[in-house]
């Protein structure tokens, strides 16, 4: 990126307006805890969600409960959710109701996490770092709603707002995806590796998005892949 271009970066990172960017190796940065910051997201959705799936990377010390990932229409503020309400336990909610993946306590090292769902089935994946865990039941034949708020960073409690400080992201965020359909094992993996990955309505290489708060856009400091 050149330096105009990373100016006009910065500029739209720091007076809060909507900025569309590609982030590859870059991450947020949520500096405080606890905080009221967040970064909003722009998805061009035009139909509600028979199946999707949404993948990110997170890197924090946090031990209290915290949002990464919060989908929310006016009907329905957990419309879809990926909650850690504490170290070793991810919550992946749909429509309101969630199932729970135990998983091995990080050793302070980024996790990345994809979970996906499919409303024929109900069935629920949950992967980290790559491998898969046991698929669980949720929300049979529910349908997720098109008109969304779709924020890092906070829990929405009401479209748009409603956020517990206590609930707030502290750490780094990373390669974020949302695509409107389940992914192959293979492109779950993909996604972990940070492969080529199929066309999706969030894109980390191509996200609109638009921070509120203390949140500033960084260079990755290292590598940040498994074997």
């Amino acid at each position: 990126m050149g330096q105009l271009q990373l100016w006009f970066a910065v500029l739209a990172v720091l007076s809060g307006i909507v900025a569309q960017e590609d982030l590859y190796r870059k991450v947020f940065v949520f500096r405080k805890d606890p905080s009221n910051a967040y970064v909003v997201l722009r998805a061009k959705l035009e139909q509600p969600l028979q199946n999707f799936t949404v993948c990110l990377r997170s890197y924090t010390d946090l031990a209290r409960p915290h949002s990464l990932f919060s989908y929310a229409t006016k009907a329905q503020d957990n419309e879809i959710l990926l909650f850690k309400p504490k170290p070793g336990e991810y919550r992946f909610y749909v429509g309101g109701k969630f199932v729970t993946f135990r998983v091995p306590e990080g050793g302070r090292d980024w996790e990345h996490v994809c979970a996906s769902w499919e409303s024929a089935t109900g069935i629920a994946e949950f992967w980290l770092n790559g491998k898969p865990w046991p698929r669980k039941g949720l929300q049979r034949g529910y349908t997720v709603g098109v008109e969304a708020a779709i924020l890092l960073g906070q829990e929405q409690d009401a479209f748009g707002g409603g956020f517990d400080v206590y609930n707030s992201f502290s750490g780094e965020l990373a390669d974020v995806y949302l695509w409107d359909m389940g992914l192959s094992p293979d492109k779950m993996r993909a996604a972990y590796q940070s492969l080529r990955l199929p066309p999706a309505v969030l894109a980390w290489k191509s996200l609109s998005y638009e921070v509120k708060g203390d949140v500033v856009v960084k260079p990755r400091l290292r590598e940040v892949l498994g074997p």
